[in-house]
């Protein structure tokens, strides 16, 4: 069923965009970057955070952790991780397979800065080995996505700072 929504998603809103089924899982991002041929950090992974009452969806590139701080800096509360349970009944994805894409109900999607590095990035589409190719700026118009600055900086960062 997700991953006929995610289909449908892209179907009505983009369809010169495939949605690619591996035979391989894709469910972590080392096992994406393997299945789609891409480096790690290039998987745009979809994580599924509470902020008070609401749930929110943070799209960011595969190595990249969440920054506690800049969360609450940003949303007023540190963020709350969805268990998979919740994550599943929220977005009819599983875990492995989220993605802000073809979702039961809308959901607010903050895309992380950390995917402009790449021309395209690779979110997975609905099940745990689904995925597409899609450029980040797209990705973001089409889930009506803010951008947001909620990676930690990596070492090459903290470096030049």
């Amino acid at each position: 069923m997700s991953l006929d929504s995610v289909r449908q998603f892209f179907a009505e809103n983009a369809p010169d965009i495939a949605v690619i089924v591996t035979e391989k899982s894709s469910a972590t991002v080392m096992l994406a970057a393997e299945a789609h041929g891409v480096a790690p950090e290039q998987i745009a992974k979809t994580l599924c955070a509470r902020v008070g009452e609401r749930v929110i969806l943070v799209v960011m590139a595969g190595t990249a952790r969440l920054d506690n701080r800049k969360f609450k800096d940003l949303f007023g509360v540190k963020p709350r991780m969805l268990d998979a349970e919740e994550v599943t009944a929220l977005t009819s994805h599983p875990v492995g397979g989220v993605c802000p894409f073809g979702l039961p109900q809308p959901i607010p999607v903050y895309c992380d800065l950390s995917l402009k590095a790449f021309d395209q990035v690779v979110p997975a589409a609905g099940a745990i080995n689904a995925a597409v190719h899609i450029a980040p700026d797209r990705m973001a118009a089409l889930t009506g996505a803010e951008w947001a600055d909620l990676a930690q900086p990596t070492k090459t960062e903290d470096a030049a700072s």
